[in-house]
């Protein structure tokens, strides 16, 4: 359709995206097999109008481009492209899909897939079928043109080394969707989040650097649209370089500098941001799927179609298909993506959703795949923090220990060891062994030290820590799946009584639990990560998968009661002491033996009768208590003045057990007098505060508790 005349000029093939220039608009997209690119123009007033549309009509190599004079800021824009109808080929243009340009830097919403402009998406399977006649207009959102500038006032990033690095992983909207201390209009959305309220109560935790579930413009699944769902976590990605407007306050317009705001406001108070990105699909699912961008662009391009039968996709994300990173448009295009982030958002880092999908090469995964080897040279993005989920769902998906020296991994191993530990599994002494000094059995051997283990208990998939210690049963009927989805295997305990109760015992012990969990996670070597809410017991009422669920159930609940209030103190005061103790956060495995000059090996394990655990402790299939000693003298690394790190020498000692065990301090040797740091037990000091050499203590039972000789070491 066309509404007048409209000048469109040859325009430039780079950059990618709708640019404007403050005289008017370039386009250019990237389509090796469309005969004709169109860009379609809205009404700014409304969106609902289609006011112009033009080819553009310049191509150099595979980009389509045209410059529009006079266009402004604001312009609302689609695309549709001309080219052959062939699935069996993998070619998919059908120029009544309006398409998002990959390069797009907002949008107006997510595509309504419950609209019926999208019911015969499953009749494009089959060449047969034809292309769908249908337009989808009316349930797609627009692109939009937007100014990038931004006044970042001399903002610069905190970097945070990893040692000191404490991650919390935390959702836009849930962080502050419930809070009473920020004004109701603000609630969930990225100024809410940037409010000086939310921001105190990440400085007084202690946090350095938060994981922001995924931000990039997300799209919801049409089964969840017909439940009245709404994908909440965000993994469904449909635009790479634009902020996601559910978390916008205002005009979508203002989307992009409401984000930047939030960044520059955590800088300020010197807290990293690091996004969770998915990278390894796209929102537009299988060949039964929507056609939304880049099916309808370049399907054989963006995508990893099955060889013998391009009409289906290769599935190694569970979501219908996974993007084509060995086509060299595709890797430019995420390439582009996460610069943008870092250079034009001033993001810290990214944390790469399903990454083993990102290192596939020929099918196989590959350390030395493109992705990792233009990461490693990139001169913006080699300087970041870098992390992956080292799995996806395909065949050898599993890689963990397996990625390059540029980046850290979430350790599963680490949340799968200390959940079976405290509630009372065999056959565990060597695995927390490993967990507990960082798990140099994965990751020595590639160069890398404790910083490469991102340890977790939870995570936002799966049970909160409260729940972990609530429910041994997932209820997640309220996702409509018929409580099918979301794992069986948890590793949860319900401390004796499935679901909530009135029982002080019961909750006394859950509580005591909770504290285990938090403890063993910052006194673990590598680096930590928290999940929001956990510090103030927040529970999804047992809900393992609430990818779903924008709601309470998300939510994190701000009102605490007293118990929660002693929790909140209790991970303060946990983080806090971790930041004050150099022991805990070494750049170097241990090496089990004396370090230079140092009095005291740089870790021994001890049994309770106070003796170094030898070979056959460690091949014992039921050990529940043990003790490990952090020398404070054998650290063995310089400060950043280039003097020799000192630190309190600390005693841990953990008991898995239902029973109190009598515990022997070590000899003499080992250091004269200890004081009392941590009890978990009822988050006290139990009896004495001051202990002897070879004294007695009492390590209760499902506890943990901690000693330390403070510095100057041999006093």
């Amino acid at each position: 359709m066309t509404d007048g005349t409209l000048e469109v000029w040859l325009g430039s093939p780079r950059p990618l995206g709708a640019t404007w220039d403050g005289r008017g608009v370039n386009f250019a997209v990237f389509s090796e097999g469309a005969e004709r690119l169109e860009v379609c123009l809205f009404d700014p007033d409304d969106a609902s109008r289609e006011i112009r549309r033009f080819a553009l009509p310049g191509r150099t190599r595979a980009v389509h481009h045209g410059y529009v004079p006079g266009l402004p800021l604001g312009t609302l824009y689609g695309l549709r492209a001309h080219g052959a109808w062939a699935p069996d080929r993998g070619l998919r243009f059908n120029p009544q899909k309006l398409l998002l340009d990959p390069y797009a830097r907002s949008l107006t919403g997510r595509p309504n897939l419950s609209h019926p402009a999208f019911a015969r998406a499953a009749a494009e399977a089959g060449a047969e079928e034809g292309p769908d006649p249908t337009d989808t207009a009316v349930a797609m959102p627009r692109c939009m043109v937007v100014d990038g500038r931004f006044d970042w006032e001399g903002d610069s990033p905190p970097r945070i080394p990893w040692t000191r690095t404490i991650l919390y992983e935390v959702h836009v909207r849930g962080f502050t969707k419930r809070h009473p201390g920020i004004p109701p209009e603000l609630r969930g959305t990225y100024r809410g989040f940037a409010h000086p309220v939310a921001i105190a109560h990440l400085q007084s935790l202690g946090v350095t650097a938060v994981e922001l579930l995924p931000v990039q413009q997300a799209v919801d699944e049409g089964f969840l649209s017909e439940r009245g769902l709404v994908n909440y976590w965000g993994y469904n990605t449909i635009g790479f370089f634009a902020p996601d407007v559910a978390h916008a306050c205002s005009d979508p317009r203002n989307v992009v500098n409401e984000f930047k705001g939030l960044v520059k406001a955590l800088h300020r108070a010197g807290i990293e941001v690091i996004l969770d990105v998915v990278y390894n699909h796209t929102g537009e699912g299988n060949h039964e799927g929507p056609t939304l961008s880049f099916r309808g662009l370049d399907n054989p391009s963006y995508y990893r179609l099955i060889p013998k039968d391009p009409r289906f996709y290769v599935d190694v994300a569970g979501t219908g298909n996974t993007l084509n990173l060995e086509h060299p448009q595709t890797l430019t295009l995420v390439m582009d993506s996460l610069r943008y982030w870092v250079q034009e958002m001033h993001i810290d880092g990214f944390r790469f959703d399903l990454a083993s999908a990102l290192g596939r090469q020929g099918g196989a995964f590959s350390r030395r795949a493109a992705f990792f080897q233009a990461l490693h040279q990139d001169p913006f993005l080699s300087r970041v923090k870098l992390i992956a989920e080292p799995w996806d769902l395909g065949p050898g998906g599993y890689q963990s220990g397996n990625f390059p020296a540029d980046f850290s991994e979430w350790n599963d191993k680490y949340r799968d060891a200390f959940r079976r530990y405290w509630k009372g599994d065999d056959n565990l002494a060597a695995e927390i062994g490993y967990r507990l000094t960082g798990s140099s059995d994965l990751f020595e051997l590639s160069g890398r030290g404790p910083t490469a283990s991102i340890n977790f208990i939870t995570a936002h998939d799966g049970f909160t820590l409260r729940d972990l210690v609530t429910y041994e049963v997932k209820r997640n009927q309220a996702n409509g799946e018929d409580n099918r989805d979301g794992s069986d295997s948890n590793n949860s305990w319900n401390c004796g009584v499935e679901g909530e109760t009135s029982d002080e015992a019961v909750n006394a012990l859950r509580d005591r639990m909770v504290r285990n969990f938090l403890a063993t996670l910052f006194l673990s070597q590598g680096v930590p990560m928290l999940l929001a809410g956990d510090e103030l017991g927040h529970t999804q009422r047992g809900n393992n998968n609430a990818y779903c669920q924008d709601n309470e159930i998300s939510w994190i609940d701000w009102n605490l009661d007293e118990g929660r209030e002693r929790l909140l103190a209790f991970t303060r005061s946990l983080i806090h002491g971790r930041l004050a103790q150099p022991v805990l956060m070494r750049q170097g495995f241990f090496q089990g033996h004396h370090i230079f000059d140092s009095q005291l090996k740089d870790v021994a394990w001890f049994r309770p009768d106070g003796t170094e655990m030898q070979q056959a402790d460690w091949q014992k299939p039921v050990l529940r208590t043990l003790g490990f000693l952090l020398g404070g003298d054998a650290i063995g690394e310089l400060d950043e003045q280039g003097q020799k790190r000192l630190g309190d020498t600390l005693l841990i000692l953990l008991n898995a057990g239902e029973g109190p065990v009598p515990f022997v301090l070590p000899a003499v040797e080992w250091g004269r007098d200890w004081e009392w740091w941590l009890d978990t037990s009822d988050g006290h000091a139990a009896g004495r505060r001051d202990y002897p050499a070879g004294d007695v203590v009492t390590v209760p039972g499902r506890a943990l508790l901690v000693l330390r000789r403070a510095v100057p070491h041999g006093s």
